[in-house]
């Protein structure tokens, strides 16, 4: 049996205030909460039992997935009351997998969409006999990621951990955020304390001698830390840019769910989603966006690359561009939000009163 460690605990704090009341990996994309697309490409790829490592609004997990059965899947919740970092929760997670010794265990992060084969991922870990192998990818800008340069036969060599220095510099190739563990490996982690696996687990190991093996993938990768990031994540799940079992639609330039309404006039593109009860108006044009359960865009607004959270309003001739709109916000008529701009969750912001603001 093929188990999984799903790291779920964080509290999204660069996606505020959309993680306000809902955990990021709750937040939707595509049309479901972004956790369903992990657990169905999880379940496609072979994996029976996942572990949910949850900390942050921990409580709303299981009323929506329940025990798995629904997705084809074991669910298990462990639950952290302090966050313990990435090793913490991989460690908690451990007394809840039946792996045995020398079996694989796939550890993923809850904020990355990615169009890895896991499959392959195991196979080329069984074929290294690694500890532990990596998913790498390659960024051209890797400063804000750890680096993992490895030699020709994919053997990691040294971690570098968000490279403050050029010199520090040496490979474009970043901890892409799925590894899979030797079962006996997680075991070496220090239980009950903050651990964290890119700054102590992974380099204790490579200094003990341990293999650790890194697969350099190419395919779709995005780590969707940041609303404009969670936004070009969706939309490219609704375009079928990178696929998922769990989006609800056949790929395309919109999805609009059961019980949303969009007016004669209006236009949506992009790979914008509507979400259950929304409305867009009349000659509203709404682009690469999301728009969540209950929101209202009103005649002649214009939406792009923007979040508006469950029972908003944007108002008449309004313009988001690369805004976050927070749960039941109302946005006045005539406004103009731009360039990472945020309103937080139950604000009102009259008519006309804002032609430009950013972050």
């Amino acid at each position: 049996m093929t188990e999984a460690v799903l790291l779920v605990g964080g509290k999204g704090t660069r996606l505020r205030p959309l993680t306000l009341h809902t955990p990021k990996p709750m937040v939707p994309a595509a049309g479901v909460p972004f956790l369903a697309h992990q657990l169905a490409r999880a379940r496609a790829a072979g994996v029976e039992h996942v572990v949910l490592a949850t900390s942050y609004l921990a409580e709303v997990f299981e009323p929506y997935f329940g025990d798995g059965s629904a997705h084809g899947l074991r669910l298990t919740y462990v639950t952290e009351r302090e966050p313990l970092g990435t090793g913490g929760a991989i460690r908690g997670a451990a007394d809840a997998l039946d792996a045995r010794p020398g079996d694989g265990v796939l550890v993923f992060n809850g904020d990355i969409l990615t169009g890895l084969d896991i499959r392959g991922l195991l196979r080329r870990h069984e074929r290294a006999r690694a500890d532990v192998t990596l998913h790498l990818t390659r960024v051209t800008d890797p400063r804000a990621f750890g680096l993992v340069p490895t030699d020709p036969a994919g053997r990691v060599l040294a971690f570098t951990e968000k490279p403050r220095r050029p010199e520090e510099i040496v490979t474009d190739q970043i901890n892409a955020g799925c590894y899979v563990f030797r079962r006996e490996v997680i075991d070496t982690i220090p239980a009950g304390r903050p651990v964290s696996v890119e700054r102590e687990t992974f380099p204790g190991l490579l200094a003990a001698g341990a293999l650790l093996h890194g697969v350099v993938d190419a395919s779709y990768w995005l780590d969707l830390g940041r609303p404009a990031s969670f936004v070009q994540a969706s939309a490219d799940l609704v375009r079928g840019i990178v696929r998922s079992p769990a989006v609800p639609g056949e790929p395309g330039e919109h999805l609009v769910l059961p019980g949303a309404h969009v007016e004669p006039g209006a236009r949506l593109g992009g790979g914008t989603v509507v979400g259950a009860g929304a409305r867009v108006g009349a000659g509203a044009e709404v682009e690469g966006s999301v728009v969540l359960d209950g929101a209202r865009i009103e005649e002649g607004a214009r939406v792009r690359a923007s979040m508006v959270g469950a029972g908003a309003r944007v108002g008449p001739r309004t313009v988001l561009d690369g805004a976050v709109i927070g749960d039941r916000a109302d946005i006045g008529a005539d406004n103009e939000l731009r360039d990472g701009a945020r309103v937080w969750c139950g604000s009102a912001i009259p008519d006309a009163a804002i032609r430009f603001s950013a972050a």
